[in-house]
């Protein structure tokens, strides 16, 4: 898909479709006015003969010029001082889903004419940008025999009436295609079924960043001989009942103009399947357990999008992949394993596993004497019973690192709910018998999977994503979102910006 800007008013060219507002109470739509006359007329005369509807999202096709070739879409917005957030991405979403239905291979959006307050020229292309490409995403390669509806739509054009918007505008299409690349990647990781999508392939996925020949990227993989070696043994516990080794991906990202800056590092949990082990599961959407790797996806298809984007900062990303089921060499209730720390974690379910796998990573990164991590993870149903769906679970030891990620929150409107670490929630975590047990019981179940891995991040500033209710949609038409690839490449976006200005204002 192209996205492009358009700066001169609009003339009709073959194959092209304008998207004209239609607001309630508001006879003449003020996109109008960028629309050469001969064709304004037509519209024009049009609507006043013609019944066109300002209901939010309703669609009607005018195709009665002198170039039948062409055409207008109207769009209903509703009350013009009623725009929001919500209503902004429903309007989008109706346009490109009456968009794939017909033969139009261009459209002109004029999205001046949707004023929503506070929110600027970049942040509108940037949302139009990744509505549209997750309103086209299809995955369709493990179906011998599907009917694919063409889609003829192969361009976007943005109508800039501003000159002094235009660099913002420009801005926003290079890093919303570089975040809808990143997505992409992470939905189709995620999509892909156990049986293809195991430890081995979800880690060395990660060598298709060298398919850039960048130089700024270095792989390394860390496999069970190694882990065994230096001690990752909560780790290995987890991966115990299955055939497939474990592997850690290690994906250093060399971009900052300072080569010795010390790294961002984002580690995503990548169960790529996880049936609960010896405490097992419910059969029901068990299928959906596959979701238990979207962490790591994110954490790739962010890596993807940097790489893109070339930001000036040193990052690595982990994937911590492996694979969690019964049998008889899998770990049982009551086990006691040493974590590379040193301190004994208590097994008391076996289903609580992703934060054995990312105790032992959040210890190993300590090597690379990091600024900050942040360690995103599908981890705990408890999440998804107190934030729903809407909302990720956002946990960290640090201030201003969470008012950092609430504010890229904002700009990517990819939504995060803090919740709290106290030390009575840490109390729950006591084992009889081990330094600390890996659950509680059923209170506060996601706050106290945070303190857990609280445990491990002592060292350095520490952030904690709980996606298990944002990663992915249920249902018969279940699939990966690739949240939170938004929400982590801008959180880099504005630290580099930041970062920059720091060093404008230390001259």
């Amino acid at each position: 898909m192209q996205f492009s800007i358009l700066k001169n008013n609009t003339n009709f060219t073959s194959n092209m479709i304008c998207i004209l507002e239609i607001f309630d109470k508001i006879n003449e739509p003020k996109s109008l006015q960028y629309i050469t006359q001969i064709n304004k007329n037509d519209i024009l005369n049009f609507i006043k003969n013609k019944k066109i509807s300002s209901h939010l999202g309703s669609c009607i096709l005018v195709q009665n010029f002198t170039h039948p070739q062409n055409a207008i879409l109207t769009v209903g917005c509703g009350k013009s001082k009623n725009i929001n957030i919500d209503k902004y991405q429903k309007i989008i979403q109706a346009i490109i889903k009456y968009i794939k239905l017909i033969k139009y291979e261009k459209i002109i959006l004029f999205l001046s004419s949707l004023n929503i307050s506070n929110l600027n020229i970049y942040w509108k292309i940037r949302q139009t940008i990744e509505i549209i490409q997750t309103e086209l995403y299809t995955l369709n390669n493990f179906k011998k025999h599907t009917k694919i509806p063409k889609i003829y739509l192969n361009e976007v054009l943005f109508y800039i009436p501003y000159r002094n918007e235009i660099k913002q505008a420009q801005l926003a299409i290079q890093h919303g295609q570089s975040i809808a690349l990143g997505v992409k990647i992470a939905k189709d990781l995620s999509n892909t079924p156990p049986n293809i999508c195991d430890p081995y392939y979800l880690s060395h996925q990660s060598y298709k960043l060298q398919d850039t020949n960048s130089k700024k990227i270095l792989i390394e993989i860390i496999d069970q001989q190694e882990m065994q070696k230096i001690g990752m043994h909560a780790y290995l516990s987890v991966s115990q009942g299955s055939k497939k080794a474990p592997y850690i991906a290690v994906i250093k990202y060399h971009g900052s103009n300072k080569p010795n800056e010390n790294p961002i590092v984002l580690i995503g949990k990548g169960l790529t399947f996880d049936s609960g082990g010896i405490s097992l599961k419910p059969s029901r959407k068990m299928d959906e357990m596959k979701y238990d790797m979207c962490g790591a996806g994110a954490v790739l298809g962010t890596m993807h999008a940097v790489l893109k984007l070339n930001l000036n900062l040193n990052i690595i990303g982990i994937l911590a992949c492996c694979e969690n089921m019964p049998d008889a060499f899998a770990c049982r209730p009551g086990d006691i394993v040493q974590t590379l720390s040193g301190k004994t974690v208590e097994i008391l379910n076996t289903d609580a596993e992703g934060r054995l796998v990312l105790c032992d990573v959040l210890s190993y990164v300590k090597k690379f004497n990091p600024q900050l991590v942040i360690d995103i993870a599908t981890l705990t149903g408890a999440c998804v019973v107190a934030l729903g769906h809407h909302y990720t679970g956002l946990m960290s030891n640090c201030d201003k690192l969470c008012q950092k990620i609430l504010d890229a929150s904002k700009i990517t409107y990819d939504l995060v709910w803090r919740l709290p670490l106290h030390k009575k929630f840490a109390y729950q975590l006591k084992s009889k018998f081990a330094d600390i047990s890996n659950v509680n019981g059923n209170d506060g179940g996601a706050i106290t999977a945070g303190c857990f891995l609280q445990e491990f991040a002592e060292e350095y500033r520490w952030a904690h994503l709980d996606i298990a209710g944002t990663a992915w949609t249920s249902g018969k038409n279940n699939s990966a979102t690739g949240r939170p690839v938004a929400l982590l490449t801008q959180f880099l976006i504005d630290h580099m910006n930041q970062k920059f200005d720091e060093d404008l204002n230390a001259k």
